[in-house]
């Protein structure tokens, strides 16, 4: 590894404080180049790559404590009129650029957390400006259209070029929505709809009296006692339906009304997986045969089970192939609908452009829901069956966003153009075997390390991540959680060798405290 062969005399050092010239480039250089593209006039990085932003910073820049003094003093007044007690960097988006993100004190720090995995092209980037100040762009802004009532008139253009132009594989169709729990939630009505029309005989059935009058009363059969299955430390959003299928920390739901649906257990996996296969195959089995008795066993039908390829939120958790396949096998057999939810794993962070790629299922999933690096959101689709039988049913004012839509079309685009799912996955091999070899070092603090073949999704636990979190920003770093000791990679598709020597680099500084 590059970044182990360097001697701990060189001019580099883990903190780095650059001159004020040299912190300047981050954005105006990118405010320059609004007009090229980000990769026409790559240069060479030290590691010999092609630089995606060659006019990024060399290293990260940490000139005072996180959060400085301007820093706070806006927290403070941002803090006067909105709850701020979840913050955790007051950053300045105008000089941000690429992989680095910027805050209102001069410090420009490696962000290997990406806005929650959502930024996927990197911040300012060129392509996307454009896209952003195109007279399209202006016109899905100012004119936002109630798209279920008037739709503009080259929304299925922008649908076809974008969101279903990497629709995953059996998947034709879309429904647009605003985030990642409102897509889900979506997609849990639309199963409701199917159930029902398959229990009046056909996806055309008309309602019943009976259905229509109890349904404004919140009874039965108008609105059955259905159920969502997920599992166990998984999270699929904070709406009510949404809601009650998230199980990853109480904090989420404590004092919310919550339906009684169901869950099963999610596999927990044993590592190195090379050293447990047999143990882990047998966890695999005992969570699916328990998966199945619960969906014929539950009082309340399930309709469909929703599903994280890798639970995010809940501890970055894993399950194999053959797990998930064997999941969908049991959908199949007992009429009951897979969604899988890909808000945060989609869009090639894993190495595939659908983490559900690397699964090679037999038949499609029902619905897959996205957001996030989409930067819109919604759920693909095959079966006309899951079209509701009436208009309305499935209606909001916005039923998304065109100017959302034509950003990840540009994305998608800028994806292509770089081909950086590919090189996302051969980036997150290198990253990992370096990860490997601090966590031979430093076992304490790098124990359980996950995400191998699945890009730069990776993840550990560690019994003192909060505070190795804080202390990576000392380092500039910005870095995340998930569950309760995990720390989690979420960096941008552009995140190249160089950057993964510089995490490296600082990660052992802060694992040496």
């Amino acid at each position: 590894m590059a970044y182990l062969l360097r001697t701990a005399g060189r001019a580099r050092s883990s903190i780095v404080r650059p001159t004020a010239q040299a912190a300047s480039k981050v954005a105006p250089v990118a405010l320059r180049r609004q007009y090229a593209s980000a990769a026409a006039a790559a240069v060479s990085s030290d590691s010999g790559e092609q630089a995606f932003f060659p006019d990024e910073p060399s290293q990260p820049t940490v000139k005072t404590q996180i959060p400085g003094p301007k820093s706070k003093a806006a927290i403070e007044r941002l803090s006067k009129v909105t709850d701020t007690r979840s913050l955790n960097m007051m950053a300045n988006y105008q000089q941000s650029y690429g992989n680095y993100i910027a805050d209102l004190d001069g410090n420009v720090l490696l962000d290997v957390y990406a806005q929650i995995a959502s930024i996927p092209v990197g911040y300012n980037n060129a392509n996307l400006k454009l896209a952003a100040t195109s007279p399209e762009m202006a016109s899905a802004i100012i004119n936002r259209p109630a798209l279920g009532n008037f739709p503009q008139h080259d929304w299925a253009d922008i649908l076809e070029t974008g969101i279903l132009s990497v629709a995953p594989k059996g998947l034709n169709q879309v429904f647009t929505a605003q985030a990642g729990s409102d897509a889900n939630e979506l997609a849990y009505k639309a199963a409701f709809m199917w159930k029902r029309q398959q229990e009046r005989g056909s996806p055309d059935a008309e309602f019943s009296e009976l259905d229509i009058n109890s349904s404004m009363n919140n009874q039965a059969p108008g609105a059955p006692d259905m159920s969502i299955m997920s599992f166990k430390k998984g999270f699929h959003g904070r709406l009510f339906g949404s809601l009650s299928t998230t199980r990853s920390k109480p904090i989420h739901k404590v004092d919310i009304p919550a339906f009684d649906w169901p869950q099963a257990p999610f596999p927990a996996l044993k590592y190195p997986l090379d050293q447990f296969a047999s143990e882990n195959a047998a966890e695999e089995k005992r969570c699916l045969e328990e998966t199945e008795r619960v969906i014929k066993e539950f009082p309340k039908p399930v309709a469909a089970v929703v599903v994280e390829p890798i639970q995010s939120e809940g501890g970055d958790n894993h399950a194999s192939p053959a797990f998930f396949q064997g999941l969908r096998d049991i959908t199949k057999r007992n009429n009951v609908l897979l969604i899988v939810d890909e808000v945060q794993t989609g869009v090639g962070a894993t190495g595939k452009f659908w983490a559900h790629d690397h699964w090679n299922l037999q038949t499609p999933p029902d619905m897959v829901t996205f957001s996030k690096k989409a930067q819109t959101a919604g759920y693909y689709f095959g079966n006309d069956a899951l079209r509701p039988n009436k208009p309305y049913r499935q209606f909001n004012t916005w039923m998304g966003d065109p100017a959302r839509a034509i950003l990840f079309r540009a994305i998608i685009q800028e994806i292509e153009r770089l081909d950086l799912v590919n090189h996302t996955a051969a980036t997150g091999d290198y990253l990992y075997s370096g990860l490997q070899r601090l966590a031979e070092r430093y076992p304490k603090d790098i124990q359980n390390l996950r995400g191998k073949g699945q890009g730069t999704f990776i993840a550990w636990d560690t019994p003192r991540r909060d505070e190795i979190l804080k202390n990576a920003k000392a380092h500039g770093v910005n870095v995340g959680g998930s569950g309760i000791d995990a720390v989690r990679l979420r960096p941008m598709l552009i995140f190249q060798k160089h950057h993964a020597d510089l995490l490296l680099e600082r990660l052992e500084a802060v694992l040496k405290q």
